[in-house]
């Protein structure tokens, strides 16, 4: 059976059957797939949608739909497209950091670059516009912390509050200490002490419980927080490390969480 010939209209009238099944994410191996025409016939119709604000490039062969709440910005919100990205990428994801932060309510400053953490090979950052991707990896993948959360392009998958915490003082390069401290302030009321205890007690990076140990029993006054970090790294080996990995490592010492007291924590709250 031969397929219909492929025209600007037959284009966007199969992306908006994708859109009124709730979607808003194709690639171009799925036109050349569903149409079964040459990749410069395939060009051409999305060259003249892309003029008009219908779609948008998100990286080579992956796009989005537009809706006209949209078009102007000439890109959707992450959070529509981002789980069936990974998808045709083939990656386990979630997203992380400020962005899952923001997802709880602890976002003080509504962060403009957008964070997920994936696996291994590394994927590049997407900059389109004043849209900005972080894509971060993660060797150990954290399968019990990682939620699902609505969305109104269906499920992302989405670091628990316990989880989010911990990877902001983890990706210590990405995130500095008084930004992660500031976060903390707002995001420390949706966690829980069994549920951080449990992620503790398996989450690799011991630096990242011990500063986030010492800041929640002695900056924040949370004591049920940091217990179970406490314990946590009572036992497993431990070293001194900086509070700040960005500053000088000399300073002050607190013993219990084995901190170089290097930087004075300041939130913006």
């Amino acid at each position: 059976m031969n397929k219909a010939p492929v025209s600007y209209n037959y284009i966007e009238d199969y992306l908006n059957k994708i859109r009124s099944k709730g979607g808003f994410f194709f690639t171009y191996h799925e036109l050349i797939q569903a149409f079964g025409v040459t990749p410069e016939a395939i060009d051409q119709a999305l060259h003249r949608l892309k003029s008009r604000n219908f779609i948008a490039q998100v990286k080579k062969g992956y796009y989005v739909i537009l809706t006209p709440v949209y078009s102007a910005q000439g890109m959707l919100p992450p959070n529509l497209f981002i789980d069936d990205l990974m998808k045709s990428l083939g990656k386990q994801y979630y997203i992380g950091l400020l962005s899952a932060a923001a997802l709880y309510g602890a976002s003080h400053q509504q962060p403009l670059e957008y964070f997920v953490v994936t696996e291994r090979p590394s994927i590049r950052s997407i900059k389109k516009g004043k849209l900005v991707i972080n894509f971060l990896i993660k060797k150990e993948w954290p399968v019990n912390s990682i939620m699902k959360n609505k969305s109104e392009a269906g499920y992302i998958n989405v670091s628990s509050p316990e989880l989010t915490a911990l990877d902001l003082f983890y990706y210590s390069n990405v995130i500095s200490s008084n930004r992660a401290f500031t976060i903390l302030q707002e995001l420390q009321e949706e966690m829980k002490p069994t549920d951080l205890g449990k992620i503790a007690f398996d989450y690799p990076q011991t630096s990242a419980i011990q500063r986030l140990g010492y800041i929640l029993e002695k900056k924040l006054n949370k004591v049920k927080l940091a217990a179970p970090l406490y314990k946590a790294i009572s036992a497993r080996k431990s070293y001194y490390v900086p509070l700040s990995p960005a500053k000088n490592k000399k300073g002050a010492t607190d013993s219990r969480w084995k901190i170089i007291i290097n930087t004075e924590m300041e939130g913006d709250l």
